[in-house]
């Protein structure tokens, strides 16, 4: 009961604020729970159903909204919807030659309403209500109090007349009204002119077809933008749907074919590189820590789980400052052994080779743990059997160790490189991306890995720089959960192939 009232509470919230899709699948999956756990027929799916609510809206929900999204050209001058850059196009006037100009000034009651005093190039007096337009005024008007030096009244029954310095408080409130006149909508420009202006767009939805006023032109609606026939386009556009033309340029696109690649190829190397350093580190150090023969092998175990016991982010800022050119210590002592103080952040290759040296630290600590259970894991009798058979100590790690650790520690290695391979936090605190790859005129950087390249798509310039390009980036992040996702299952079909293989030990 408390679950259905808070999700019915909630998805009341979502429909008043445009999230209809959303509070629709909240209420499928609410209607699914109360199935499960009422209907005896659906008794086994009480144990499973919490989980799989959870995945509809927290990991199915996301993939299909972002598939959703890279549908459209959502992204900078696309950022409204049709009928947000409608409104705002018929909120457009324009004034027609010899459209009249009247001077005015305002009048303010206690309960800020105003009124305006309007007078025309002829002289002639009219009152402003922006409720009730525009009205010629009597000289009798009961209403009116003392004239002032400029021969207006000072008060108009509740409303008082405001100085020139009293109108600039109430000035953004008062160009916002539209008074309608004669003539057509009267609207104040300045504190002494307020024209008469006409609509200047206004949208035929029978045609979808913005029709401009002034100029005469129709402007059709084209892939998000109100476009004439002389290809001239209208701004802001709108988010419209473009198909798979977001997937089709990132392999035909040039400019971003070339980033796009060399960013795919860095993230596969930097995954599977920072998972075999890490590993082979911390495996390494768990062969050594494992042997109690070792003196203060206690010691030696927990110093070499420190980097793991600092936040990684840190971690990654101190290595930052270590590597720094000028001033670092670690460049200082290089400089000092070899004489070469390497530009670490400024060339390709350095960079690359840094980001991995960060990680490396970062990573072997986890891995030293795992793998140090693993080898407590696995029966003597298997290397007594070994040494009888005449095994070296190589040929025991290479056919025995080996094989069963990776059984054991198979599935946390895929999530070990699936982490890297979005490991956004190190490529973002270590080098930002960079250096930036010359001759490209996406945010693309030598060191980007797909991930931080689809960022800087979405939120710090794609298309060149000009603006943010969502539908994308959305694309790009279809990409990385297909690459993730068929990775993911060559792996585990490769663990499978190792479990046959521990089976016949």
């Amino acid at each position: 009961m408390l679950l259905d009232a808070a999700g019915i509470w909630f998805a009341y919230g979502l429909f008043a604020h445009d999230g209809a899709l959303v509070a629709t699948i909240l209420l499928i999956v609410i209607a699914v729970i109360n199935a499960a756990f009422l209907l005896d027929v659906l008794n086994p799916l009480r144990w499973i159903v919490p989980g799989l609510a959870l995945m509809v809206l927290f990991v199915l929900y996301p993939v299909v909204n972002t598939l959703g999204v890279a549908l459209t050209n959502y992204g900078n001058g696309h950022l409204l919807t049709k009928e947000q850059a409608i409104t705002q196009f018929e909120g457009q006037y324009y004034s027609p030659p010899g459209a009249p100009t009247y001077a005015w000034r305002a009048y303010r009651a206690p309960d800020d309403t105003f009124l305006l005093w309007l007078t025309d190039t002829q002289g002639r007096s009219y009152i402003g209500d922006p409720k009730t337009g525009i009205t010629p005024t009597a000289g009798d008007d009961p209403r009116f109090g003392p004239k002032d030096d400029d021969g207006l009244p000072k008060t108009i029954g509740k409303y008082s007349k405001l100085s020139r310095l009293e109108i600039f408080p109430y000035l953004s409130t008062l160009q916002s009204f539209t008074l309608q006149a004669p003539e057509g909508i009267l609207r104040i420009v300045s504190l002494d002119a307020a024209p008469v202006a006409l609509h200047k767009y206004t949208y035929d939805r029978a045609r979808d077809v913005l029709v401009d006023h002034q100029s005469g032109a129709e402007y059709q609606s084209i892939d998000g933008v109100f476009t004439a026939r002389d290809g001239s386009e209208l701004s802001p556009g709108f988010s419209a749907s473009i198909g798979l033309r977001n997937f089709v340029r990132a392999f035909t696109d040039p400019d971003v074919r070339g980033p796009f690649f060399s960013v795919f190829l860095w993230t596969v190397a930097f995954g599977f590189l920072s998972v075999l350093l890490t590993f082979s580190l911390g495996l390494g150090l768990a062969l050594v820590v494992n042997d109690h023969r070792l003196p203060f092998v206690g010691a030696f175990r927990a110093l070499s789980i420190v980097p793991y016991a600092v936040p990684g982010f840190i971690s990654a800022l101190v290595w930052v400052g270590l590597l720094n050119p000028f001033y670092g210590q670690f460049n200082a002592l290089l400089s000092t052994l070899t004489g070469v103080s390497p530009q670490w952040f400024s060339d390709p290759t350095l960079a690359k080779i840094a980001i991995l040296l960060v990680n490396l630290w970062l990573g072997y600590p986890y891995m030293l743990l795992i793998s140090l259970g693993a080898l407590q894991s696995i029966p003597g009798e298997l290397f007594e059997a070994a040494s009888m058979d005449g095994a070296t100590g190589l040929q025991r790690f290479r056919f025995i160790t080996l094989p069963l650790i990776l059984v054991a520690l198979g599935p946390l290695l895929i999530g070990s490189f699936a982490f890297n391979f979005n490991n956004f936090a190190l490529i973002d605190l270590v080098t930002g991306g960079g250096p930036p790859i010359p001759g490209t005129s996406q945010p693309a950087g030598a060191t980007d890995i797909l991930i931080s390249y689809t960022v800087r798509l979405a939120f710090t310039g794609g298309q060149g720089g000009r603006g943010v390009d969502y539908g994308f980036a959305a694309a790009i992040s279809v990409f990385i959960f297909l690459i993730i996702a068929a990775i993911t299952m060559v792996n585990f079909r490769f663990s499978r192939q190792l479990e046959q293989v521990s089976e016949n030990l």
